[in-house]
């Protein structure tokens, strides 16, 4: 693919890898500010070469969106290893971008703990129904209603109707690259999308309500074995302006993992 969301300008800045934002990282509610999900796709991408050990995975990553994160040619990223281990570790990734004084500072971080692995396939359970196949789905060809931003790197296959209420269900995958020229881990490739479940189980009008996340949790039990991702996932609304959004996350031979999200709900 020629297209994708970020193009690496520097692998050896001193802060970090330096990144271009591309406009596929646009978010759809505002030009201004990236989508949730190609910074969190980066930032895994961090943690998975951080100190990389073939004999573990990342099991449960948690991301923070400590503020908006512009679309810029003035990204970097770092990760470390802060709780090394033979069995367990904990990693940390910043993703970061100028700041009002033109100094570098964080707009994103990921925590990851990265477990060992063994062969337990003689157990293996999932205990979540799987998505309806793919050949149900529709492509409501969402980008049409936008300028290019992130909807136009999907390809997205509905299996219930937008905002219809209760739980929403979707099947995803990204058609641009993570960073030009690499071909994306199937970890990457989740995370490219899973920050979507907010939107796929909001039953609040887009015309009338903005509703945006701070953060998003996986865990996984799995890692995906397919390109296609899918996602079930509902959202609460509390009385004051909060709600969460959890979920289930899937590829096409059945549930990997969990999803939570919190979610800022304010009428437009």
């Amino acid at each position: 693919m020629s297209d994708s969301y970020y193009e690496l300008i520097d692998a050896d800045d001193p802060i970090g890898e330096k990144f271009r934002a591309t406009d596929f990282t646009i978010s759809t509610w505002t030009a201004a500010i990236q989508h949730g999900a190609p910074p969190s796709a980066l930032l895994v991408r961090a943690l998975e070469r951080c100190a990389a050990r073939e004999d573990t995975r990342l099991s449960r990553v948690a991301i923070d969106l400590l503020g908006p994160v512009p679309v810029t040619d003035q990204l970097w990223v770092r990760a470390e290893v802060v709780r090394p281990g033979r069995r367990i570790e904990l990693l940390v990734a910043e993703l970061l971008a100028p700041g009002p004084d033109g100094n570098p500072r964080p707009v994103a971080r990921a925590t990851g703990w990265r477990l060992q692995t063994i062969d337990t396939r003689d157990v293996v359970y999932a205990a979540e129904a799987p998505l309806p196949p793919l050949s149900q789905g529709r492509n409501h060809n969402l980008g049409d209603n936008w300028d290019r931003n992130y909807v136009h790197s999907l390809d997205w296959r509905w299996l219930t109707e937008p905002t219809s209420g209760g739980v929403g269900e979707s099947w995803l995958k990204p058609i641009v690259d993570l960073v030009k020229g690499e071909t994306m881990t199937p970890l990457e490739r989740l995370f490219a999308v899973a920050d979507d479940a907010n939107g796929i189980g909001s039953s609040l009008d887009i015309r009338k309500w903005t509703f945006l996340n701070n953060d998003l949790v996986v865990h996984l039990h799995r890692v995906p074995e397919t390109e296609w991702i899918g996602i079930r996932a509902e959202t609460n609304y509390g009385p004051d302006g909060i709600g969460t959004t959890v979920g289930t996350l899937f590829d096409e031979r059945g549930a990997l993992g969990s999803i939570a999200q919190s979610v800022l709900m304010r009428r437009r």
